[in-house]
């Protein structure tokens, strides 16, 4: 049974004056994971000492934690730069014929748009999106309703990143395979604040940049490819991903063959002895605290600020609709254009995406936060509607 997890701001470096709800927009890095990249950068400062084992030894430590995350097995994991890099390597290994479909949610991030559309235009097949305004339909039924003969991927996330709209990605999946589609999951918003299992959801891939929900650094993020997937052509044809590249002296003997499993998709300077030591630290925090137990206590701290933003007039998505970790609260019409640059006025910092404004704590928040939170959002909107 989950457990609330007492307040965790003692890991992170947040002033008591500030009230940081972003954790969608960049989660703060942990005080260890910032120590552990401290300590990588520096190792350049004497290159001599950096040997050839260094350049295997941290993507070895961190890819079964990465696996852990979402119950999968090592051999899946590659190491990306970003989810539209895992997103370009998707699209590029997996058939779309002319006439199919591409389903993508309304107000996806764009990221998760661009690379559809560049495939869809390349196979002549064409991109639809699903989540129409003016139903009264939960996002996912609107999107296990569209999948159907035509569609060859399903794109979409756990949660939308506007307004943490949640979807059920076991019936997507179960649909998707129904018809023969793909799944291609971003779970940017979710991974770390939600449980994923790829056993249960079987997705032919999954993207996550580790910036956000992850706490990790910026350019560093990961990729789970399918069994069936790993045997693909990857977008770099990088040296360190090919059979025997540990031996350093024979890396002019050039080998067609990659290493184990997904490791051909790992992108080019993958051994960043700043970032990955940075990145894993976070992890084992959050693996440390167990994700099941971050959901639930995130849920719990969400459920009374709901109930505190539904008391001034904004209304939230039910709770079975969203993902415990998000909130988004839609804006009435007369809501100023500069709302978050008057909160963070306030040392108050959220974000606004679409007509909802986004907020996502953390464990590092407390109940002075939102009640802070709550008196500065009342003030700004109702002097906005004198």
């Amino acid at each position: 049974m989950a457990q609330l997890i007492p307040n965790q701001s003692h890991h992170f470096d947040i002033p008591s004056n500030i009230v940081y709800l972003n954790a969608a927009t960049m989660g703060p890095l942990p005080r260890t994971a910032a120590a552990a990249g401290r300590a990588g950068l520096e190792r350049k400062l004497q290159p001599w000492n950096i040997t050839s084992e260094d350049f295997f030894a941290d993507t070895r430590s961190i890819r079964p934690k990465l696996a852990q995350l979402i119950n999968a097995d090592t051999d899946g994991i590659a190491i990306c730069p970003s989810a539209s890099y895992g997103l370009a390597t998707a699209a590029q290994n997996l058939p779309i014929k002319a006439g199919q479909e591409i389903l993508i949610l309304d107000d996806q991030f764009p990221s998760n748009v661009y690379t559809w559309r560049a495939a869809a235009e390349r196979a002549g097949a064409h991109v639809r999106t699903i989540g129409s305004a003016d139903s009264n339909a939960r996002l996912c039924d609107q999107l296990l309703d569209a999948i159907g003969d035509k569609t060859a991927i399903v794109a979409c996330g756990h949660v939308r990143w506007t307004d943490g709209a949640l979807i059920d990605l076991e019936a997507v999946g179960k649909r998707a395979r129904e018809v023969g589609a793909a799944l291609v999951l971003d779970l940017t918003q979710s991974c770390g604040a939600m449980p994923f299992d790829v056993e249960v959801i079987q997705p032919d891939f999954v993207v996550c940049g580790g910036y956000k929900w992850l706490l990790g650094p910026y350019s560093m993020g990961f990729l789970y490819a399918a069994p069936q997937h790993r045997d693909g052509a990857p977008l770099e044809q990088n040296w360190i991903a090919r059979k025997g590249s540990e031996n350093f002296s024979g890396l002019t003997n050039y080998q067609d063959e990659f290493g184990p499993g997904a490791v051909r998709y790992d992108m080019g300077e993958r051994s960043n002895f700043a970032l990955l030591p940075a990145l894993e630290a976070a992890i084992d925090l959050i693996l440390e605290w167990g994700i099941e137990q971050v959901a639930y206590t995130l849920g719990e701290q969400n459920k009374k600020l709901c109930e505190g933003l539904d008391s001034i007039g904004l209304r939230t998505l039910p709770e079975s609709e969203r993902g415990p970790h998000y909130i988004g609260a839609r804006l009435p019409e007369n809501t100023p254009g500069d709302l978050t640059k008057r909160l963070e006025q306030r040392n108050i910092y959220v974000s606004r995406r679409a007509d909802s404004l986004r907020i996502t704590p953390h464990l590092y928040n407390t109940q002075a936060d939102f009640d802070l939170f709550l008196e500065g959002l009342t003030s700004e909107i109702s002097l906005a509607s004198a």
